[in-house]
């Protein structure tokens, strides 16, 4: 989501949803293994221990690691649906 318009502390969100918990850590752990091969690291990561919602904070980027539950639950794409949806 282009957050440029609809928020001022980060330029987007990536909003992404695993089957079960473990498949939402696994899906952060390699989201973090892609970040230290290309030298970077989280600013701020929460969530890991529960696999429920997994919260990776890369500054301009927040990227969001949902179980469906959850994900629908906090309605994060209502929340912010005026940001510009970007496919990639």
């Amino acid at each position: 989501m282009d957050m440029r318009k609809a928020a001022n502390f980060c330029d987007y969100f990536v909003l992404c949803t695993g089957h079960v918990d473990r498949q939402v850590r696994a899906i952060a752990q390699r989201i973090q293994d892609g970040l230290e091969e290309v030298g970077l690291k989280a600013g701020y990561l929460q969530g890991m221990k529960s696999g429920h919602w997994i919260l990776i904070d890369l500054g301009d980027v927040v990227v969001h690691v949902f179980d469906q539950e959850s994900r629908e639950f906090y309605g994060l794409d209502h929340l912010w649906q005026d940001a510009k949806k970007v496919k990639w």
